[in-house]
């Protein structure tokens, strides 16, 4: 069974479901999203399209790694 990633819920929602978001998050360039402080305020409202063009990293690069790593990715903006 595929990992769902729903882009349009937050980066706290999608890590408190899998953990495993937050590997491939840091792996991509999302450095602070292992900090609890970051996770637990601006994660909460933050998603992974608006952190991806606030950081300048590529959405299809993103969503490469994501598939390599056996997440199916639905509501892309």
């Amino acid at each position: 069974m595929k990992k769902v990633l729903d882009l349009s819920k937050s980066v706290y929602e999608l890590i408190k479901e899998n953990p495993e978001v937050a590997d491939v998050m840091k792996n991509l360039g999302f450095d602070n999203i292992t900090n609890p402080a970051m996770l637990n305020t601006v994660g909460r409202i933050m998603t992974i399209p608006k952190g991806a063009a606030m950081k300048k990293i590529d959405m299809g690069s993103i969503e490469k790694e994501f598939e390599v790593q056996g997440f199916e990715i639905i509501n892309k903006e």
